[in-house]
């Protein structure tokens, strides 16, 4: 005859189950809707580069050079001509066009001023979606009646430092920022390098670059910045 203690040491053991086990399921669902969100903030940038590449066979611009990888924008204050201080990253939210060049700007630097003026005038109804913009590389004075009329026309002037422009704007070596104009996409990355002198021929290849890039980027990047 058995004893009440003989039949609890023959009970059959079973593992419990983990306490992480019943949220599982919980949890790779939460991992998928995070690698979701990830993707979809990533889209943007990845249909307007992926439709760089595909609709134009050979894999590069046609006058410019593709910054590969892309140089995502330093998070840095700028200074504006009267001292104040400006957020970099209050330049996003559209394409812009970026001359690096001393405050001391003579003939050659404002001639590839009037440069950036005219690339974005030649863009027509699209030019609304670029902003073009001045980096000043040192604390030279600015001459009074340039800077009123670059902001007449509606350009950006602001000083930043050299680590910023460096790490941001990268250039070929042997080549300095001043040979080259540069494409910024509205998430801040630094993406393409124009060079700084064209003749009409690259005027003309340079503007299907950029309506190009403004094409590929039309259904989620709209003119203006978000008020």
């Amino acid at each position: 005859m058995s004893r009440p203690d003989d039949e609890l040491l023959d009970l059959t053991v079973v593992s419990l189950p983990r306490p992480g086990d019943q949220f599982a399921p919980e949890q790779a669902r939460g991992r998928l809707k995070l690698l979701a969100i990830l993707l979809l903030c990533s889209l943007p940038l990845i249909l307007s580069y992926l439709a760089f590449y595909v609709l134009r066979p050979q894999g590069k611009a046609a006058v410019g050079d593709l910054i590969s990888p892309a140089r995502p924008m330093p998070e840095v204050l700028a200074t504006r001509l009267d001292g104040s201080a400006l957020p970099l990253s209050a330049l996003k939210s559209q394409w812009l066009l970026v001359k690096v060049d001393s405050g001391g700007c003579v003939q050659d630097c404002q001639k590839q001023l009037l440069l950036l003026r005219q690339l974005r005038l030649m863009l027509g109804k699209d030019m609304d979606r670029v902003d073009w913009v001045w980096l000043i590389s040192d604390q030279a004075a600015v001459d009074a009646n340039l800077g009123a009329g670059l902001k007449k026309d509606r350009a950006t002037l602001v000083r930043l430092d050299q680590q910023a422009l460096q790490s941001w704007l990268p250039v070929p070596a042997g080549k300095a920022q001043q040979d080259y104009i540069f494409v910024v996409d509205p998430m801040g990355n630094a993406m393409m390098r124009l060079p700084s002198v064209f003749d009409s021929a690259g005027a003309s290849r340079a503007k299907r670059d950029l309506e190009h890039l403004l094409r590929a980027s039309a259904a989620w990047d709209a003119p203006g910045r978000p008020k």
